[in-house]
């Protein structure tokens, strides 16, 4: 292996299911196998995460996909470009409402998507408000949520306000009334409903096309000042994602993910047989083919952000600038 430009990083992340990768490198000792000191932080919200990425502060970080978009155009008011060799996760979000309004509204579990939308939006068309919150400004969960109400009605789908809370605190703002629903990733969703707080209506991957949701991301600037360092971070954590998808005992994963105050529930493979054996399947199945990053995904999130963000991005050359964004040779390079 080629010398390392680095081996102390700071590795930054959100406590979501789709970081578990990172967590399970550390745990395993794969970043230590490639000559690397890590030390995983918790960040508050994905604002603090992306700033502290961006001046420095973190080496790396399990981003937001739609942040490298945002970064390229100047939309997140501080223009420092950022790259992904790795997807960490693609298109798994889910959209929660409050018990009590599934009930008033006679949403039901299995409702199609259109039908569940279509419910709610013409409850707020009686005037009645209600609140829902996503996690972050670009995101594939705020463009979920807002590309969901669009089923039922486009109009109200541009015009509506919504909230913007750190994932960790979405349960917490449900139970308090300060919101009435959200589109976040696992496991809020799941913790919701079994609080009795939340009830799931709609997943993402019934919404939007199958899209990277969280990446590996470093600035540009980091990257080119540390590509040997890199490749030996994306290779870890590349093995770790190996490992979690054909793993036998899942029990390991599960003490970690509470370990680390990601799962901060009850749930057990003998009582909450359902939900202990979906977030299995999901932390199996957070890339579906290959974790190499696609310029297709940002095209798409670009197209997102002038349709949602009303962003003038319409003169952008969509293929070249997502190009741009991907480090495809350091992946090659970690995966062999």
């Amino acid at each position: 292996m080629s010398s390392l430009e680095k081996s102390e990083l700071q590795l930054g992340y959100i406590p979501l299911l789709d970081c578990i990768a990172l967590l399970w490198a550390k745990q395993r000792g794969l970043f230590e196998a490639v000559g690397l000191n890590v030390t995983l932080t918790k960040e508050a919200s994905w604002a603090s995460l992306r700033d502290r990425l961006a001046f420095g502060l973190l080496d790396a970080a399990h981003c937001l996909s739609a942040m490298l978009p945002a970064a390229a155009i100047g939309a997140d008011q501080i223009g420092i470009p950022l790259q992904t060799p790795l997807i960490l996760s693609e298109n798994r979000a889910f959209i929660s409402l409050s018990q009590k309004l599934c009930y008033q509204l006679d949403i039901k579990k299995y409702d199609a998507v259109e039908l569940s939308a279509k419910k709610l939006v013409e409850h707020m068309k009686k005037n009645h408000v209600v609140s829902l919150g996503h996690v972050f400004q670009h995101s594939i969960h705020h463009y979920c949520l807002r590309e969901w109400l669009a089923l039922a009605d486009p109009e109200l789908a541009h015009s509506i306000q919504v909230k913007t809370l750190p994932p960790p605190y979405m349960v917490e703002a449900l139970n308090n009334h300060l919101i009435d629903g959200f589109c976040v990733g696992e496991p809020w969703n799941t913790q919701a409903e079994l609080a009795g707080l939340g009830q799931i209506v709609s997943s993402s991957q019934d919404i939007i096309p199958n899209v990277a949701d969280k990446v590996l991301a470093v600035t540009q600037e980091w990257a080119q000042q540390h590509p040997n360092t890199l490749i030996a971070l994306t290779r870890a954590i590349l093995q770790a994602q190996q490992e979690l998808r054909v793993l036998e005992d899942f029990e390991p994963v599960w003490q970690l993910l509470i370990d680390f105050d990601v799962i901060q529930f009850e749930c057990s493979p003998s009582i909450h047989v359902e939900k202990y054996y979906t977030i299995q399947d999901i932390i199996r199945n957070f890339v579906k083919s290959s974790a190499i990053p696609k310029s297709t995904d940002f095209e798409w999130l670009f197209q997102q952000m002038q349709k949602w963000n009303n962003w003038p991005v319409g003169s952008v050359d969509y293929e070249n600038k997502a190009q741009s964004f991907l480090l495809l040779d350091t992946y090659l390079a970690a995966s062999k």
